[in-house]
């Protein structure tokens, strides 16, 4: 690490604390040359490779952003949005690998959003998925009361309010 102070190119770390929930390592260093200290953070950098082939650096709000869409008028609070993401991050992060392709983390919001409310996880899965039938709705359907996770209530009461609304329509 260079030294802000005097330029030379080596300093010895005293002290390392992680800070930002384990994301960030924050360093006091030393110079070895002029013997002043400062200090340094660090981040370790997950980024996402588009389809295009661009890569950008993983952010917490772009999953926020196309989770929100999918829970809208669902009751999910920003907290649940936030651990959401954090899940998702940590997930992806657990793998071990510099660069991610953009498919695996629609992956890895699955999951998490399926346990936090399933409505919103059907119409994330919907669109992330390509549904272009109602034999894929009621695939999916058929898988979430197979596996129901602790929300399977949502999904029910949802389902049943719409076949009811359309059956007092016909």
């Amino acid at each position: 690490m260079i030294c802000p102070f005097c330029r030379f190119e080596d300093s010895r770390v005293i002290d390392s604390r992680p800070a930002d929930e384990g994301t960030l390592i924050r360093r006091r260093r030393e110079c070895t040359s002029c013997s002043r200290r400062f200090t340094t953070s660090e981040t370790s950098v997950l980024l996402i490779i588009k389809r295009s082939g661009a890569t950008e650096p993983f952010s917490r709000e772009k999953v926020i952003s196309g989770v929100r869409k999918a829970c809208q008028g669902r009751p999910v609070s920003d907290d649940d949005f936030a651990l959401l993401a954090q899940r998702v991050e940590e997930s992806l992060r657990a793998d071990g690998q510099a660069e991610v392709e953009a498919q695996e983390v629609g992956m890895a919001i699955l999951a998490p959003l399926r346990e936090l409310d399933e409505v919103a996880y059907l119409r994330y899965a919907s669109v992330y998925r390509n549904f272009t039938s109602l034999e894929d709705f009621e695939g999916e359907i058929a898988l979430l009361r197979a596996e129901p996770s602790r929300n399977s209530n949502a999904l029910k009461t949802d389902v049943n309010k719409r076949f009811e609304t359309t059956a007092l329509k016909n």
